[in-house]
């Protein structure tokens, strides 16, 4: 069964009760159990993540290149400052699927860049949480 690790970056924990207008109302918690059954439905084994330090993150990407056959990533404030998060994940050989629950690109102008996006083979955006259901599955056939 393929692995995917599903890594959350900085403030995620906080999902439920940070800016629910923005986030929602569901937490973590609620998209780890949707993720892995949904991974389950898939065939695939799910290792979810997160981490409010970015070397945690990093060391997780490292991890992910012997065990995993592909990442789902939401680097959170990261995508827009971590060069070592990018350097990192372009190490990894398999398929990296950037997710935001927020429309960044009607944010702040300063989530507009995003380093993860280079080396992502796409970006979800915008669908709230349903936008890691949405990387699983494609995920799933890139890897299948």
């Amino acid at each position: 069964m393929p692995t995917v690790f599903v890594l959350n970056g900085p403030n995620l924990n906080l999902l439920g009760q940070r800016q629910p207008e923005i986030y929602g109302s569901t937490t973590l918690a609620d998209v780890e159990r949707d993720c892995k059954a949904l991974g389950a439905e898939l065939g695939l084994d799910i290792a979810f993540h997160q981490s409010n330090h970015e070397g945690a993150i990093i060391d997780l990407i490292h991890q992910a290149r012997l065990k995993a056959q592909a990442i789902v990533i939401n680097p959170a404030a990261f995508t827009h400052t971590s060069v070592a998060i990018l350097d990192a994940l372009n190490t990894f050989d398999g398929p990296v699927i950037e997710v935001h629950i927020s429309n960044v690109h009607k944010r702040e102008s300063f989530r507009h860049h995003s380093y993860v996006s280079l080396r992502a083979e796409g970006v979800i955006a915008g669908f709230g949480i349903h936008g890691y259901l949405l990387a699983l599955r494609h995920v799933a056939k890139l890897v299948g």
